[in-house]
């Protein structure tokens, strides 16, 4: 999953949030009602927001792995979209899939997005941060409860718009 380690990626990145992921990014969302899950996958994420308070007001994945999730393509479902004050996601990390959901998300509602905190550090990430509205950063994530051991990759949670006018904020580990 990682740049430091030879183990071969999950298909499609498929990764389950774990709640220990979550929880740095719920002081953050206590304005959100309601929100839309796009790559919902097995509704790990679902379960983490709405224990927090959130209401899920849609979710689609295009594998989905539970009966109240929608099947169908996130990036080509706009209307899909539209009911919810925020996107929150745990979205694939390859960059061809993760920076066209970053741009079609953002345009759409505020979207907060859990992937590496690398990549803000790199050149591929300056067409985007000028939409970032917040970083909060994760650590490393547990990925697989029966490992003892965490992910190679330092995570973050992003939030971007495209109606940002202000700098980006970032936070940093809390525990």
């Amino acid at each position: 999953m990682g740049k430091r380690s030879n183990f071969e990626r999950v298909e499609r990145d498929y990764y389950p949030t774990p709640r220990a992921a979550v929880r740095p990014l719920i002081p953050h969302i206590q304005n959100v009602g309601k929100f839309i899950e796009p790559c919902a996958g097995n509704g790990a994420l679902i379960d983490h927001l709405e224990a927090a308070g959130l209401t899920c007001s849609g979710s689609m994945d295009i594998f989905p792995m539970r009966h109240d999730i929608r099947m169908g393509d996130a990036m080509k479902k706009t209307a899909f979209l539209q009911d919810g004050d925020h996107i929150i996601t745990n979205p694939p990390w390859d960059r061809k899939i993760l920076h066209p959901m970053i741009e079609h998300f953002s345009a759409l509602r505020p979207t907060w997005l859990l992937f590496d905190a690398d990549w803000m550090h790199t050149k591929q990430s300056a067409p985007y941060m000028e939409w970032c509205v917040k970083i909060v950063s994760v650590g490393r994530v547990k990925w697989f409860p029966d490992s003892k051991n965490t992910g190679m990759d330092n995570c973050a949670w992003y939030l971007f718009d495209v109606n940002k006018d202000s700098p980006t904020e970032f936070y940093g580990r809390t525990t």
